[in-house]
């Protein structure tokens, strides 16, 4: 997978995410991943503005955010960012917004799988914006938040949830509570 930014009509700036060709990722997961992203409009997840699939290349369109994700403002660019105590509030006030919204509120309720300091971007005023649903599913069950498939990445991944197999909502909250200690301890969970 690889990511790069172009300015578009001189106006805009987008972000442009190409999905590997030899991955298992194909084109059915593509299209799911566009038809959950476009659906879900909230100020705290990152829009999807089009998409692209043309023999091999699968590429998905997004808003482009100016001060990338939220592990490069926390662990490489600390000095030049310089997160205040009330903006690292407002950053985790966000993603617990978007995660409720994901879970609770939106017409497709979704179990993200993989919430890490990387998969949070900031925009050029510093909120913060849930991304990457590439590896989000569709819940089976409304009520039950259930997902058959554990994902996730080590560190932030829930161990009891990854060692029963299957995922809840609940594991998106863990996940979510690492990353809010990175937050106010400025320090990456693997450290």
């Amino acid at each position: 997978m690889t990511g790069l930014t172009v300015r578009w009509h001189h106006h805009w700036l987008i972000a442009v995410k190409q999905l590997s060709s030899r991955s298992k990722q194909g084109n059915t997961e593509f299209v799911n991943e566009i038809g959950m992203v476009s659906a879900l409009q909230h100020p705290n997840l990152v829009k999807l503005y089009g998409c692209c699939t043309e023999g091999n290349q699968l590429l998905l369109v997004y808003e482009y955010m100016e001060n990338n994700c939220l592990a490069r403002a926390l662990f490489v660019d600390q000095h030049k960012l310089r997160l205040d105590r009330a903006t690292r509030l407002k950053i985790c006030l966000r993603i617990a917004g978007g995660l409720a919204y994901l879970h609770e509120k939106s017409a497709i309720r979704i179990v993200h799988r993989d919430i890490k300091a990387s998969n949070i971007l900031l925009d050029q005023d510093l909120n913060a914006k849930i991304s990457d649903f590439g590896i989000a599913k569709l819940n089976e069950d409304d009520h039950t938040h259930i997902s058959t498939k554990a994902a996730g990445t080590v560190g932030y991944m829930d161990p009891e949830c990854a060692m029963r197999g299957y995922l809840t909502d609940k594991a998106d909250v863990y996940s979510f509570g690492v990353v809010a200690l990175e937050i106010a301890s400025g320090k990456s969970n693997t450290n």
